[in-house]
C-alpha cells in the first residue's frame, strides 16, 4: 500500500515507483501530478517527429529556463533530462 504524501501529490503509487526507480521529488512529483498520471504511456510521437513550436510549448508546460534561444535538438535534450 502506497503511503500518503498528502495533497501535494495526486498518484501516492506512481510517485513512489518512480522514486524507487531512482527519481528526484521534483521530477516523480510533476509526473505523478499530471493529468494523465495513471494511463499507461507510449503514445506520443518520438520528440524527433514533433516541430520546434511543439517542443518549445512542451518545454514551456515543464519550465525548462533558456528554452527560448534552443535549437530543436537541444530542446529535446533539455526535454528528455527534465
Amino acid at each position: 500500500m502506497a503511503k500518503n504524501h498528502g495533497s501535494n501529490i495526486k498518484n501516492d503509487e506512481q510517485y513512489e515507483a518512480l522514486r524507487d526507480k531512482g527519481m528526484s521529488k521534483t521530477k516523480a512529483a510533476r509526473i505523478a501530478n499530471s493529468p494523465d498520471s495513471g494511463k499507461k504511456g507510449g503514445q506520443a510521437k518520438p520528440y524527433e517527429e514533433w516541430t520546434k513550436d511543439n517542443l518549445y510549448d512542451k518545454a514551456k508546460e515543464v519550465g525548462i529556463e533558456g528554452r527560448s534561444k534552443m535549437s530543436k535538438d537541444e530542446l529535446i535534450k533539455a526535454l528528455r533530462n527534465s
